[in-house]
């Protein structure tokens, strides 16, 4: 009888999930602006930290810094809830990534060159996409 060689099998890993990010926003900043996102209600620190999706978690420090980080920015309010501070975001997704996309615009060095380029370039569905917008928008003035 001959000895079988085993070779171990390894799987391979899959990467860890990363949160969409907009300008302004860090990996764990985004992170943290998802987990308020989905919720209309107002999040402690440690509410947070409990919904956070992380392959490494954070200190609960670590997050009470970067949402203090996130209201100075004014992406999250604040109010104070006993010994502790309970927070919203000032905005919604959709509101975040328009405001996003205008300062791309702004910060192109040319907001209509760039707005044009982009238009040109879409695909169906984003021309689709802007024409309805345009004509809902021609619609309400």
């Amino acid at each position: 009888m001959t000895a079988r060689k085993t070779t171990k099998r390894i799987s391979p890993r899959t990467p860890p999930r990363h949160p969409p990010t907009l300008p302004g926003l860090g990996e764990l900043e985004a992170a943290i602006m998802e987990v308020v996102w989905r919720t209309d209600d107002a999040m402690r620190v440690r509410d947070v930290l409990d919904k956070l999706e992380s392959a490494r978690q954070p200190a609960y420090t670590t997050v009470m810094t970067v949402m203090d980080n996130l209201h100075r920015k004014g992406w999250l309010s604040r109010e104070l809830d006993g010994r502790a501070y309970s927070y919203r975001a000032t905005r919604d997704r959709l509101q975040a990534a328009t405001d996003a996309l205008r300062e791309l615009l702004a910060d192109s060095g040319d907001p209509t060159a760039a707005l044009l380029h982009f238009a040109r370039s879409a695909s169906t569905a984003e021309s689709r996409a802007l024409t309805r917008g345009l004509k809902e928008r021609g619609r309400r003035r």
